[in-house]
Formats: structure tokens, sequence, C-alpha cells
């Protein structure tokens, strides 16, 4: 057998197993990024398959082009509305809370290992970001069903942090190249590397912007056969993010906004580029965390290894949690919300991608930033991955899984009528099931075409009520596709339900419900001059400005916690009666100073430019406004 066949025969054949073996390990709850990282180790030099593979440039090549396929399949699938929800905070976590995390791991380093100050940061820069790939996998394969602003964050941030790590990285690692044994810049230096952090930030934010937007507007402008749609799409991506490096901007985040801008505008291949664009994220994936356990050498991580793992559990435990909690000080979020934000950074394939840097730099003690990023990446599956959903759970963020979907098929229509088709198989369990059609909570703008039963088109008038088996063709618009799916979807399991009514409370009222009729009843803690608001007004004046499913608001010895919205308005509330326990420090000080002075200072001038841009008309209307919905102490 020739070299070539027998390189496809080991590779397609990793690929392979690395898929059935994902099968099994689901049914254990074992993440199953690890379970690619464990099957490259077995393939390599150490284990069964005795491969040897040490081509670094290689490596470096594959894993660039694997992870920029990947933030290109995680930006199609960030909706507008999460960057909405976490777009400051995630940002902030990307950029600062980066270089925080940077800080605090190379302390850790130089504490432990006893290296120089550059060094041991460039190790903290390396392990510093969360990995998309990890986050993005992790977070929709396990069905893990998080609070909206919740999954944003963890989703936004590890989409946008990358730049930062490699940038981190890669300064480290000149500054080493040029005998710099200690970090101490001059200001004309300082400034230099600021420059080029923001040409790589804002240079990636508008090549991605713009070539996404190029990417639209060839495929809605462009005939082609159906198949070359989702080709098209991701090798204009990929010459987004190569072109983006070739410049000096980042590449990653060129790639992350480009798939962002495509995914969130109508175009007439959104259904076949999402399909196919799933199928190569994992196969990037696959690839990635097989190369990357076939680079390691179980062998030579002894020495290093008790070390390394100290780093790790550094990095979990403190440096990680330190810095999401200064980071989100400016923000409102709960304890549980920052706990979970902290626990789940998940490190997967960029450290160990960013350790290779050094190695191809020549660098002394190359090996030995790689070996760290590795057992860091394998402690973080471990434990992390390995402990998503119980960590939701126990701190109150998971939401009752979603019904699961009728199987549903989507026609692309052209992307000027502004709606989707799609034809639903009613199942046995569906909440449609014995409805007539004109009788289903649909809103106007969805039309139904035809219902399809025993192979006949039938009219509405002789359909009656829908049976298990049929099928119904409709045309609504793209964002109510998600409460379609909901109607026609298979129903709660019981344990579903019961999960609901672990999650949001014993007793469900209407958002319109007095709150002053729950005062006396539960003896909650409410000033006069709110006992006549409605719950939805209540807590909407008491929460963010944008409530999310699953926020709770604390009221004495009980929480009401938002079950549904319906456009905004919060339409059903639960009520806990016996909530979990709080800290002891139950509010943020440092939050209280800084709302503050926002409010001092910069509030009343952002006031002041918008009343000068108003007409009269608005101006009285804006009035009224704020008149209605004036803020009021909390509860």
């Amino acid at each position: 057998m020739d070299a070539g066949n027998q390189l496809i025969l080991i590779g397609a054949g990793l690929v392979f197993i690395s898929i059935f073996a994902g099968l099994v390990s689901s049914r254990i709850g074992a993440p199953l990024l690890l379970v690619f990282l464990g099957l490259g180790m077995l393939a390599g030099k150490d284990g069964p398959g005795g491969l040897e593979f040490d081509d670094f440039g290689v490596a470096f090549t594959i894993g660039a082009t694997a992870l920029a396929i990947v933030l290109f399949d995680g930006g199609l699938r960030t909706h507008r509305e999460t960057l909405r929800h976490a777009s400051w905070p995630a940002l902030t976590l990307a950029t600062v809370g980066v270089l925080l995390t940077a800080i605090l791991t190379g302390l850790a380093a130089r504490a432990i290992f006893g290296l120089a100050w550059l060094e041991s940061l460039l190790v903290g820069s390396i392990v510093a970001s969360t990995d998309a790939a990890a986050v993005f996998f992790l977070l929709h394969l396990r069905g893990t069903n998080l609070v909206k602003r919740v999954r944003a964050i963890l989703e936004a941030e590890s989409g946008m942090n990358d730049p930062m790590a490699v940038f981190l990285t890669i300064t480290c690692v000149e500054l080493l190249r040029a005998g710099a044994d200690e970090f101490l810049l001059t200001w004309a230096a300082a400034l230099q590397l600021l420059a080029s952090f923001a040409v790589q930030i804002l240079g990636g934010a508008v090549i991605g912007i713009v070539g996404g937007f190029a990417l639209v507007w060839l495929i809605n402008a462009t005939r082609l056969a159906t198949g070359l749609y989702p080709i098209l799409a991701l090798s204009g991506a990929l010459l987004i993010f190569a072109g983006a490096q070739n410049v000096g901007a980042s590449g990653f985040l060129a790639a992350y906004l480009a798939g962002f801008v495509l995914g969130n505008q109508r175009h007439r291949a959104t259904q076949i580029v999402d399909r196919f664009q799933d199928g190569v994220a994992w196969l990037s994936q696959i690839v990635m965390f097989l190369m990357l356990g076939l680079l390691v050498t179980p062998s030579r991580l002894l020495d290093t290894l008790l070390p390394a793992l100290g780093i790790a559990l550094f990095l979990i435990v403190l440096g990680r949690p330190l810095a999401v909690a200064i980071c989100l000080l400016p923000f409102r979020f709960t304890w549980r919300e920052r706990a979970f934000v902290s626990w789940v950074g998940l490190r997967g394939a960029v450290p160990i991608f960013l350790g290779t840097v050094p190695v191809l730099a020549g660098l002394p003690n190359a090996m030995v930033y790689f070996e760290i990023a590795f057992v860091v990446v394998l402690t973080s599956l471990l434990i992390q991955g390995w402990t998503i959903n119980v960590a939701a759970r126990r701190l109150n963020l998971a939401l009752p899984p979603e019904p699961a979907p009728s199987p549903r098929f989507d026609v692309d229509l052209p992307s000027d009528v502004g709606r989707d088709m799609a034809a639903y198989t009613i199942q046995e369990t569906s909440l449609a099931v014995g409805r007539r059609p004109a009788d289903l909570p649909l809103s106007a703008e969805v039309d139904i075409i035809s219902v399809i039963r025993d192979g006949a088109m039938r009219s509405m008038r002789e359909i009656g009520a829908l049976l298990p088996g049929d099928y119904l063709v409709l045309i609504a618009p793209p964002e109510q596709m998600a409460q379609l799916d909901r109607i026609f979807g298979i129903a709660a399991k019981p344990e579903q339900q019961s999960r609901a009514e672990a999650v949001f409370g014993e007793f469900t009222f209407s958002g319109s419900v007095k709150i002053g009729e729950l005062k006396d009843a539960y003896d909650l803690p409410i000033p006069a001059q709110d006992k006549d608001l409605s719950l939805d007004m209540f807590m909407r004046r008491h929460l963010r400005d944008r409530p999310v499913e699953g926020d709770r608001l604390r009221l004495g010895e009980v929480e009401l916690i938002v079950r549904n919205l319906d456009s905004g308005r919060i339409s059903q509330v639960g009520i806990e009666l016996e909530p979990t326990a709080l800290p002891i420090i139950r509010r943020d000080l440092l939050y209280v100073w800084w709302r503050h002075l926002w409010q001092r200072l910069a509030l009343p001038f952002c006031k002041l430019r918008a009343f000068r841009r108003s007409s009269p008309e608005q101006v009285d209307e804006k009035r009224s406004k704020e008149e209605e919905l004036e803020p009021r102490p909390r509860a």
C-alpha cells in the first residue's frame, strides 16, 4: 500500500471511529471533545496506533483553518438578539477578562514553575481565552437550555475573545525572541502595542462585517446550482479569514462576524448553507482535536503533569472567577449568573493551538508551554465540561428542555418575500392534534396553505380536526418559526413538566395580575405606591431593561420568576416559596456606586442630546413615557 492510500485509510478511519465513539460517550455523559482528543492520543506515538506526528507547522495551519470554520459556524448560529442581550459584558470579558486571566495565571505559573515574568505571562496568555468550539458544541450538543442572557454572554464571549489571546501570545513570543528578559516597556513601545491591537480588532471587525454583507449580496445576486451556495459561503469565509490575517487584522474575529452577518440576513440559501456548515464544523472539530491529540506524547508529560495541573486548578478555581467578577461589576448580573459564567470558562483547541506558536518560534522551554496548555485543556474538559448541566441546575439557571420540534421541511423563498415556507408533520403528542387549523393560536401573519391527508390535499372546510400523520404547509415570518415548532412539535414529557415546576416555582400567575393581590397572601415587602402595578410592570421596573425567561426577583422570603414573555412584556410569572438561600452580601456595593455615578454624570448628558434631536411631539411623548416608567427604589 502506497503512502497516500495509507494516509487516507488512517485519516478516514480515525474520523469514522470518532463518530461512533461519540455515541458511546453521550451515554455516560462524557464531553465529546474529550473523546476526540483521547482517540488522537491513542493513535499517537505512545498509543496502540503508534503514529508519529510532530509537524507543528502543518498542525498550526490545519488548526487555524478549522478554528476559522468553527467560528464562522458559530457566527451563523448567533442571533442578533443574542448580542443585544450580552454585547457589552461579552466584549468586556473578551478583552479585559482575557488580559486579567492571563496576568493572574501568569502569576501562578511564575510561582509554580519559577519562570521569568515574560515567560509566565506567555503561559497565561496561551490559556487565557475560552474556546468557541468547546462552548458552542457543549452548550448545544448537551441540550442545556440556559437562561438566554447567560447563554448569550458565553457564546458571544467565546466567539470574540480569541483575538486578544492571539495578540498577547504573539506579543510575548516576539518580545522573548528579541531577548527581553523582563516585561518592561517604554511608553512608545506600549503605545505601539496598543495601536497594533486596535488595528487587529478594528480591521477584523470591518473586514468581517463588509465581507459578510458581500457574501449575502453574492448569494442573492448569483444564480448557481443549489449545491454550490454552501461552498461559496465557506470559501468566502476562508477568503475573509485569510485576507484579514494577511493585512495584519484579526482573521478569527473577521470569520465570526462574517458568519454573524450572513446568519442574520435573509438570502436564498439559508437552509442549505446552515445544514452544510453544520457538517463541516463537526468535521473541522473532529480533525482539529484528533490532530492535537496526535501531537501530544503522554510519556513526556510526566515531568510537567503535576505543576501544570496546579495551574489548571488555579485557573478554574481562582483565575477565571476573579476575572469574571471584576469584569461584570458594572453590569447587573446576579451571583448565580456570575458563578456560572465563571465555571463555564471552557478551554479547548485554542490553547493547544496557541501552544504551537512558541514551538514554531523556536523559544527555549517551548515544549513546556505546549504541555501546560494540553494539561489545562484536558483538566477543563474533564472537570468543567462534565459538570455543565449539574452547575446550571444547582444555580437555577437551567430552563426546562424545549419540546422536540416536529420534523419540519423548510423551503427557501426569495429574500425580498420576508417570510419562510415550512411543512410540518403532525405527531401523536403534538399540541395541535384534535384542533381545527382555525382554532390554533397563530398570529395573523401565519398563513396555512394546505393540509395533506392520506396523500391528498384537503380544503380547510373538510379537514376538520388535525390528526397524527397530517402534513401542514404554511408561510410565516422567520422570527415566528420557534413558536410554530412548539405548537406542532412533540409535547413536553412528564419529567420535563416536573422540571418546569422546579425551575419556575410552585404557582403561576398572569402578568396582568396586580402585585398588590399577592402582597398580603405571600407577605411581600411591596412599596405602597407599587401595589396597583401589574406583575409585568412591577418586574420590568425592578429587573433589567429587557427581562428574559428565567429572570428572578427576590422579595422577602420568596422569588418571582419570569416564565413567559409576549412581545417584550411578561405574560406569566412563577412564584417560588422556598428559593435557594442568597449569599450574605446581597447587593454589590461597587455596582451601586457605579450606577449612581452614571446617573449623576453621563445619563443627563445623554438625555439632553436626545432631547435636542427630538421634535416637540416626540419630546412630549418621551416625557409622558418617562413619567409612567419612572424607576423607583428596589423592593
